[in-house]
């Protein structure tokens, strides 16, 4: 007996990368004092109204087949909040419900590309779009972002990437693991290129919410874009709602009407009880939000300060998100060796960025989604470990412009 060769095919660094993490859950779980953070995953609850709104359905008996694109009310919420932020009108037709930002990013991959097709991607990139884009049969082809220049798009390196077989360009913003929010200008930078060579766009906005500096500006909203531009969103990371799994795609009627196809034949619809649970946090958007986003600024700000002054590594402070990347190669490690290290030896994990995309090699990633107590103690047995490596002072790389 044989299996198909589908999953060996789309399964790569992105997924391994999941190792650690899988381990520091388990000792975690035995009962060692692991500080896991290794995974975007908020350490609050959902707002108590936002389960309640499920509760209630469920009560009322809301477990039955629904519309397969999502609730009407649900998707009506979400374009109105989009026709909003992209000062464009949108309606339910623009909107297709899916379980969260990742099955959105396989819908994409799947409605638009084939074998043949080359996509182009920011690197460093999320994990899993490695195997997600690979799963249509495509070639990824990866724009490197360095870190010398802060990990920022070079326009030029992305146009030369460009060849008669591109059909698409993927990535996020703001990007994870970066914490970068790309600007207005390369932002027109990607659509000019987009109109230029009529391709498709694929932006994965997870954490537009969770700014910090700045102002957050969306490609979608972009004369031209309308129609070649899909927007992804989810509710996991600006409303810690990481296990109701839900989220969207935003696109050109015709783009959803594709979607709902492909969905039909995948999932055949969501849990009505979680839609409700999610109307009542969409409806409720910049209240939640502007809680949470304050909550992580002043969690980025405590581990940045606590990093900082230590020997041997460097970090950034990202612009928007959960996470902070940190250049380790000044400790003389590998930041494969350094991950695993630091969980064996000191009990915090932390993911090597590297399975993020060449660029990142050399850094790790670490979450701040624990409370600050937790982020401290972390802090300390992370700057003990480095100050136990035999590595000269002086060796830290330059990470940063």
């Amino acid at each position: 007996m044989r299996f198909s060769p589908f999953v060996e095919r789309i399964a790569g660094q992105g997924v391994a990368a999941w190792d650690i993490h899988h381990a520091a859950f388990n000792a975690a779980s035995q009962g060692e004092d692991i500080i896991i953070l290794s995974v975007g995953d908020p350490d609050f609850a959902t707002p108590s109204f936002i389960t309640d709104a499920a509760v209630d359905a469920l009560q009322a008996g809301d477990s039955h087949y629904t519309e397969i694109a999502g609730r009407p009310a649900l998707r009506e919420a979400v374009a109105a909040r989009y026709s909003q932020t992209l000062d464009r009108p949108l309606t339910a037709d623009n909107v297709i419900i899916v379980p969260g930002a990742q099955n959105a990013l396989f819908i994409s991959s799947l409605c638009l590309l084939q074998a043949g097709d080359e996509v182009l991607v920011l690197d460093p990139m999320y994990v899993t779009y490695e195997a997600t884009l690979k799963a249509s049969g495509a070639t990824l082809v990866r724009v490197p972002c360095s870190a010398q220049s802060g990990f920022r798009l070079d326009p030029q390196l992305l146009a030369a990437a460009i060849t008669p077989r591109t059909r698409a360009i993927f990535f996020s913003n703001p990007n994870n693991p970066t914490g970068v929010v790309l600007n207005p200008q390369e932002l027109q930078a990607i659509a000019d290129l987009a109109i230029a060579h009529d391709l498709w766009v694929v932006v994965d906005e997870v954490y537009e919410s969770l700014v910090f500096d700045g102002e957050y500006h969306s490609l979608a909203a972009l004369p031209g874009m309308a129609r070649r531009c899909i927007v992804i969103g989810s509710l996991s990371k600006s409303h810690a709602m990481t296990g109701w799994r839900i989220g969207w795609l935003i696109a050109a009627p015709q783009m959803v009407t594709h979607a709902e196809t492909l969905v039909l034949s995948m999932l055949y619809g969501l849990p009505g009880f979680v839609m409700e649970a999610a109307t009542a946090a969409v409806l409720a958007h910049d209240q939640v939000t502007e809680g949470m986003r304050e909550v992580y600024r002043r969690r980025r700000d405590l581990v940045v300060a606590g990093l900082s002054d230590c020997p041997g590594i460097r970090v950034q402070a990202p612009q928007a998100g959960m996470f902070v990347l940190v250049d380790v190669r000044g400790t003389g490690l590998s930041s494969l060796d350094f991950a695993w290290r630091l969980f064996r030896e000191a009990g915090v994990s932390v993911l090597d960025a590297a399975a993020f995309g060449e660029p990142a090699q050399g850094f790790v990633r670490l979450s701040f989604t624990l409370g600050e107590e937790r982020l401290v103690e972390a802090c300390r047995r992370i700057v003990q470990f480095v100050a136990n490596q035999p590595r000269a002072v002086n060796a830290a790389s330059p990470a940063f412009s």
